[in-house]
Parts: C-alpha cells; structure tokens; sequence
C-alpha cells in the first residue's frame, strides 16, 4: 500500500479531501496497533497488516480492513473507491456512521471486560515465607495448577508437532523460540526425550532451511512454507535475539557444536550490519529490494559461477540447492534441505561439517559479491524492547561461550539506551533514531530491557545492572500496575488515552511484556531474597489463570515463569572481587550446563547494599569462594576448581 497509494498522488488527493490521514509505525505505537487491531478482528473476524481503520473524530472506529489496492482488484474494493464512498456517506448520514461508532466501541468494550478481565482468585495468596528460612516458596495454589497446566500445555505442542520438519502447525511456519526453551526446560524437568526431540527437530530444520540467510547469517521473519524453505525475507531484531537464546541454551543440554556456531554466526550478522556505531541495534531490514521480494539474496547457477569458478561453483551449488530450474521465482535461495550434501560427504569419505567448511571460502566470496548489490532497505529505528532482548541474548552468549566481545557488545547497548533513552525523570523512551528519542516506554520497553540487565548481571557480576533492574521494576510496577484486575497494562498511567488501556498476555511471534515481567519478578526475589517480589510474581501468574488454561500452548513464555516458580531454587554465590583470575573459569564451568532455574550472585565490596543477606557470605581478599544453596540450604564453601566441579557435578 506505501508504493500503490501512499506515495500516490491521485490517491493522495482523494485521501486529503476526506480524511485527517494518520500513518502509524506499530513498532513505534504498539499501543495503537493492539487496540485498533482487536476492532478489525471483531468487525471482519480477521486481521493483519497493513492495517486500514476510519474512524470518527473521536477515534472510534466504524470501518476496518488490511490491504486495499488502489483500485478494484481481484475482487477487492479500491482504496480510492473506498475512500470516495465513506467521504460520501459521511457527508449524507454522519449520525449512523457515529451511531455505529458507538455500538461497536461498546461491544468490543463489552467483550473485552467479559472475556479479557483477568479472574483474582476467589481466597488470596495467604503465606508468610522468606526465601531463606527453608520453607516451600511456592504457594499451594500455584503448585496444585501450574504442573497440570504446564503438562497440558506440552501435550497440545506434541500434538501439532510437525514431525517431518519441525516446527509446529502448518505453513506459514514463525520460529516462536520461547516454545522451544519452554520445551527445553519440560524435557529437563519431567526427562523427556520427546520434548527434547521436538526443539532439535525444529532448530535443525531452521538451520537447514532457507529461512536461515546461509551467505550473510541471520534469520527470517518466518517461513512461507512448511519445510523452512522459501522465508518472508524480512529479518527482525527480536527474532533473533530470541533464537540465538534458544541455539543456546540447546547447546547447553546437549553439547552441540552446531548450535553453538548457529548463535555465533546470529551474532556475527548483528554485530556486523545491525549494530549502529554508538552501540544500539537496529530494527530490521526489509524483504524487499529494489522493489522485488528477495531480489538482494537469490542467486542463479552462472552468477554463482562468475563469482567462484566452475569447479567451485559446482560444488557449491549442489550443496545449497542451486539449480537452474530455481526453488524460488526462477532463482534460487540456497539451503541445507533439498541439496546433495550427504552425497557428497559419502562420496569424499567426510563428515558434513567437513563439507561445509570446505566451501567456507566459496560463501566468504559470495558475500562480498552480494555486498555489490543494492541492499534492502535498514529500518534504523533503536527499539529499547528489542534491545533489551538482544542485550539477553548476547549477555547469554557471553556466559556459555565465555566471550568478552558479546559481554563488551551487550554492555554497550545497555549503556546506550540508558544514556539516550531515558528522560532526565527517569522515564524510559520507546525509540531512537538519528538523536530522537520519542514515545513513553510501553511495559514491553520494561519487561524486556529488565530482563536484559539482569542476564548483563548474571554475565559480568556488576551490580549497577542488578541496582538498574530494581529501579526500573518499581517504576513499571509503579506506571503499569493495574490494581483492580491484576497484570500489567501496555502503556504507562502517563501515555495518551486511548479508547482503551490495551493489555496483552498472549506470547506470539514476540512473548508478551506481562509474560517477561512474571520471570523477571521471580529472579528478582531469588536475587535480593524480598519476598515482595515472589508474591508479586505469584500474582502475576494467578491473574492470568483463566486465559493460561484456556489456550496453555499459546503462552510457553507465560510457563517458563511457572517453571521457575515450580523449581527448588538454586543460587550460586561467588564472593570475591570481580577482577579476581579464577573468576571467569567459576562462570564459565557454571553456565557450561543448562541451569534456567539458578541465579548468580557476586558478593563483592557494593552488593550488600542492594542485596543486604549477602553478608552473611564472608568475602576472601585472596580468593574467590563458591558457595552453592539449593532449596535454601547451602553446602560447604569452596576456592579450589577441581571442589568446584566436584561441588556442581553432586549437585
């Protein structure tokens, strides 16, 4: 619609005789998009991008729609007869048009209060616990639902599994990783060797597929496809983020060397074409280039062979699936899926890995060529949510691949939206772009950049990352709380009034803000041992009840936190100072293994001062000491490496 009518003149016209025209970026007003995407969904029973709304001067909405061409087309109205018609009506019967307004306003309002009103719980939690005095964390509510919940949940995902490919459901195909690590943790909990089948299935086939960018790195937004073969070829900050997390932490349960390759060259593409030169990460980079979907990233067998040599490109293009015939178009996207490489590994006497490091070479020469073309559009835009999940994510890779560079990039990401996007009130912004900073921060700006400081502590052990949570966690409770119903709204108590105040749970192509925040409530208590926290994020989880049971597949990020809460805890303690040598091998031999419900804590000169129970863990100015506590109760502390790993190995 931007190339078609948008940028059209004769529509333009049409549009500026009739309408205030308002173009909204709904990555930049999420609020807007929630509210006005559930009226499409209720008045057409559908919904989806481009989103098209009239609406009364008091933004009621009495028409919606997705995509419109210019003119009539396959059966579809024409924007610029759409627009004649309503402009016309307006003028003849403005009092239905604003009559029908208000019926509709009043129904999804209805609706909403019926169906989206998270249920208290009839008696409240009633307990008096405190993290460390060895009574059971999690109250009996919780515990009697949330396992039923949780197994429910895993046998829907079993259920749409997509043995074949993996993935679940059918074509179109979206990663969704947070069903992965929630699958990664059931498997772990319940020794599961399905579950863990299912998030190896579904990563392989990613991997593999040509939905993976097999020349420059990254992923795309999601598969047209149900064999990951042809993407949608925009790729997303937060997709991945969010994948790389979930390559991780796969690597971490089964010791797979290419999942951990698959997250470093996530990271090496981020790095390298996303990070802007302050630090902060850009959004995404379109589908499109020169106005043809793909165009930047499909290749031809003669173009492959211009850049490589015939003998080369032989190779190559048998392997990824370069064909003249094409997988897409007439050209083609290379893969991992349809091409000959265990032919060739049987036929060279190697292994597959052996196969593609020998054409390492060949796709080092294939980028520089496609570096020439015209590149697709960047949306430069620096999101603090996204953000806050890549800062997660690269924060977890520097804690199970022990690299400084990822630890350095995510530090100063955090440093870069704590310094730009940040009003002198403290007041979180949404967006940067070319030293704009705009838009109050939306609870997903909270929830995720949270969880990003608090993987920044768990990776670096300073506290001003733990000190900055903490901060930010009283301001979201204080600016998004809603008292009466329970959960966290969208926007802040400070944004514009909308018709409504949206509030989102359901865990998408992105999980929801309300679905972090439960996790990060619940490391927030283990961290600083206030029991606030754990009764705060048992709440959080209760007043989302009624939708987790209704549809539990749809909210794997939701369960994680539940798994968490259902878990003994587990906490680490490492009292010594941060520059101490032996330190970065502790950590490293630490996040080695797969530990989601464990929380580290650095008890060195400052901590006591956020965290005042750390002082019972003496520090040793000449070494760092390990004390490991699990279900509140703490084994002998230990300095030598060889204890350490013995100590990690009984437990």
């Amino acid at each position: 619609m931007e190339r078609e009518s948008f940028e059209d003149h004769e529509v333009a016209a049409i549009l500026n005789r009739y309408f205030v025209s308002i173009k909204v970026d709904r990555e930049e007003r999420p609020d807007v998009d929630h509210l006005y995407m559930e009226f499409c969904q209720v008045l057409t029973g559908s919904g989806g991008w481009p989103l098209t709304i009239i609406m009364t001067p008091e933004k009621k909405p009495f028409f919606a729609g997705t995509y419109f061409p210019k003119t009539e087309r396959y059966g579809r109205p024409g924007l610029m007869e759409l627009s004649a018609q309503v402009g016309t009506l307006w003028n003849t019967s403005e009092g239905k048009l604003r009559e029908s307004a208000d019926e509709i306003v009043s129904a999804v309002h209805s609706g909403r209060t019926k169906t989206n009103k998270p249920t208290i719980p009839a008696s409240p939690l009633e307990r008096d616990i405190s993290l460390h005095n060895g009574k059971n964390s999690v109250s009996e509510t919780l515990q009697t639902w949330g396992e039923q919940i949780i197994k429910t949940a895993y046998n829907n995902l079993a259920r749409s599994f997509d043995a074949r490919y993996g993935g679940f459901g059918q074509a179109p195909k979206f990663p969704t990783p947070h069903t992965l690590t929630f699958l990664l943790r059931y498997a772990k909990d319940h020794n599961e060797d399905k579950a863990l089948e299912m998030v190896r299935k579904t990563l392989d086939g990613m991997a593999l597929g040509g939905i993976y960018d097999h020349i420059g790195f990254g992923f795309a937004r999601y598969s047209t496809d149900e064999k990951w073969l042809i993407p949608h070829f925009e790729k997303m900050l937060y997709d991945n983020a969010l994948l790389s997390l979930a390559y991780l932490e796969s690597y971490q349960v089964e010791y797979r060397p290419e999942d951990a390759q698959k997250a470093k060259e996530i990271f090496t593409y981020i790095l390298r074409d996303m990070t802007s030169p302050e630090g902060g990460f850009y959004s995404a980079e379109d589908a499109d280039a020169e106005g043809v979907e793909g165009k930047f990233h499909v290749w031809t067998p003669e173009e492959v062979e211009t850049v490589l040599g015939k003998e080369t490109a032989t190779k190559y293009c048998a392997v990824y699936d370069v064909s003249s015939k094409g997988n897409f178009e007439g050209k083609n996207n290379p893969n991992l899926l349809l091409g000959a490489l265990d032919k060739i590994a049987r036929d060279n006497v190697q292994t597959k890995d052996e196969v593609l490091r020998s054409l390492e070479n060949a796709r080092q020469s294939l980028f520089s060529a496609r570096e020439k073309r015209i590149h697709p559009h960047k949306d430069d835009k620096i999101l603090t949510a996204w953000n806050g999940l890549m800062i997660a994510a690269l924060a977890k890779g520097a804690q199970v691949l022990g690299s400084e560079i990822y630890l350095s990039a995510a530090a100063k990401a955090a440093d870069f939206v704590l310094t730009h996007l940040v009003q002198n009130n403290g007041r979180l912004l949404a967006r940067y772009r070319e030293g704009d900073a705009a838009y109050p921060g939306y609870l997903d700006d909270y929830a995720f950049f949270i969880w990003g400081l608090l993987e920044l502590y768990s990776a670096s052990g300073k506290p001003q990352y733990l000190k900055t949570a903490l901060h930010l966690q009283e301001e979201q409770e204080r600016l998004f709380m809603d008292e009466e119903s329970g959960g966290y709204f969208l926007t802040g108590s400070d944004a514009e009034e909308l018709l409504f105040r949206p509030k989102e749970s359901y865990d998408g192509a992105l999980p929801s803000g309300n679905s972090i925040t439960a996790l990060n409530l619940f490391r927030l208590a283990r961290l600083t041992g206030d029991v606030r926290w754990e009764k705060q994020a048992e709440q959080q989880l209760l007043s989302f009840r009624p939708v987790l049971e209704e549809h539990p597949s749809g909210y794997t990020a939701f369960l994680q936190a539940l798994q968490f809460a259902l878990h003994p805890s587990q906490e680490l303690i490492l009292a010594g100072s941060l520059d101490a040598i032996e330190l970065p091998e502790m950590r490293q031999i630490f996040f080695s293994e797969f530990r989601p419900y464990a929380s580290v804590l650095y008890q060195e000169e400052s901590l006591a001062k956020i965290v005042p129970w750390i002082d019972d863990y003496p520090i040793d100015p000449n070494h760092v000491t390990a004390y490991l506590c699990q279900n509140f109760t703490c084994q002998r502390p230990v300095q030598q490496m060889e204890e350490f790993k013995a100590l990690l190995k009984s437990s």
